[in-house]
């Protein structure tokens, strides 16, 4: 019998990435990218657009956390698909 941490550490604790979720977190991260770059941006971009600099900053921040919200649930439903076929199989 092996101690409970080397089995652990033998275990997979995460689903194989497909590439619909390899797609999701890359969006997700373009996402993050523009919102900090838009936010370290804010005056040479209020200076182009005006007042809707502001507003376009708040549209990515709700679109990056609606990508957060579906990446992370999609990855947890994948995860725990894919660990309890780990478990049938023993």
């Amino acid at each position: 019998m092996m101690p409970l941490w080397l089995d652990m550490l033998r275990t997979p604790m995460a689903a194989p990435e497909t590439a619909g979720l390899r797609r999701l977190r890359l969006v997700w991260q373009v996402l993050c990218l523009a919102l900090a770059a838009s936010i370290a941006g804010l005056a040479p971009l209020r200076a182009l657009m005006g007042r809707a600099a502001p507003c376009m900053i708040a549209v990515l921040l709700v679109a990056t956390l609606l990508a957060t919200l579906i990446y992370l649930r999609r990855k947890h439903r994948a995860d725990t698909i894919y660990l309890a076929t780990l478990g049938e199989g023993r």
